[in-house]
């Protein structure tokens, strides 16, 4: 089996993010992103060069969160795909990101794993009170309590049938 693998870039923020809406309606988030060259030298040392600039863009809800946690000087990995375009007559390539980051071999940051309200279709199921059970559990509970009473009253001189509930 194929590991899938998809087009990284990793750089910094050279501009101010900005945070737009198009034509359709959704965001769209861009920044102008540098990309740090180095060359390794004999004595096993590095020398930066100068360094590559690109334009990096996402949409919608991507891009949205992307602008409220990266801002000009930020260092990112990020995984999309690259495209040309043109831009005022000349040819441009840019960086459509799908998912972005903060490098963590050149930023320090503290992860929260508290739990965040979410919306929409990938919210959290419900809270449930004290004592209150899961409808999927009554529901496996009831349908196992059918089978038994069914393989008890049903066989007659057969052999029992050992049925267990199955969760999905």
């Amino acid at each position: 089996m194929a590991i899938p693998t998809r087009e990284a870039l990793s750089g910094f923020i050279a501009t101010d993010p900005q945070l737009t809406e198009t034509t359709g309606g959704g965001h769209r988030f861009y920044a102008r992103v540098g990309i740090e060259q180095f060359q390794r030298n004999e004595d096993g040392s590095f020398t930066q060069l100068d360094s590559q600039f690109t334009d990096l863009v996402m949409f919608d809800r991507a891009a949205q969160r992307a602008a409220e946690k990266f801002q000009k000087g930020d260092n990112f990995i990020a995984e999309g795909r690259s495209n040309t375009r043109e831009y005022q007559g000349e040819q441009r390539e840019q960086f459509i990101a799908s998912r972005i980051g903060h490098d963590n071999n050149r930023t320090t940051y503290t992860v929260d794993r508290s739990r965040q309200e979410r919306t929409g279709a990938d919210r959290e199921a419900p809270e449930r009170t004290a004592g209150e059970r899961d409808p999927a559990a009554v529901a496996l509970a009831q349908r196992e309590q059918a089978l038994q009473t069914e393989a008890a009253a049903g066989n007659g001189g057969a052999a029992q049938v050992d049925r267990a509930a199955v969760a999905r």
